[in-house]
């Protein structure tokens, strides 16, 4: 199932990558871990409204170009905050780096909320060698009509 539009014929979901890396990731190693995820899950990366992480990784060059290339905006969020967010995959080992148990799924989700509602996953989170990737999903906000 492509997220190419709502099947009522409403407005898409908007998706939200959130990606976590290792200090020096290439954007290459970035980007293709993000097109596979998306690919994999049937998403399509025209919904994708921003890619989100860990604001220690604000200047992280491979995230900051993958997300470039495919002109979307990054948005970060502070360890803190991310620890906050419920996720079904902590990582005790990330915690102890990043201090938070996730980067990819919490930064996700979080900014996911942000641009809707509704947030949850619509891909658990990936890995290869150097990063990690996955992806949230929310439904634009509508204003209510109340008769």
């Amino acid at each position: 199932m492509s997220d190419t539009g709502s099947s009522a014929g409403g407005p898409a979901p908007c998706l939200v990558v959130g990606v976590g890396a290792v200090r020096g990731v290439s954007a290459a190693e970035v980007g293709g871990l993000i097109d596979r995820i998306l690919a994999e899950a049937g998403l399509a990366p025209e919904s994708v409204r921003a890619l989100a992480t860990v604001d220690r990784k604000a200047d992280e060059e491979g995230i900051l170009r993958a997300a470039a290339e495919r002109g979307w905006p990054v948005v970060t969020y502070p360890a803190a905050e991310l620890a906050g967010v419920d996720v079904p995959h902590p990582s005790e080992a990330v915690r102890a780096r990043a201090g938070t148990p996730s980067v990819a799924e919490a930064a996700a989700l979080r900014a996911a909320a942000d641009v809707g509602c509704c947030a949850g996953l619509a891909a658990a989170k990936r890995k290869t060698a150097n990063a990690t990737a996955a992806v949230a999903r929310s439904h634009p906000r509508t204003p209510r009509h109340d008769r």
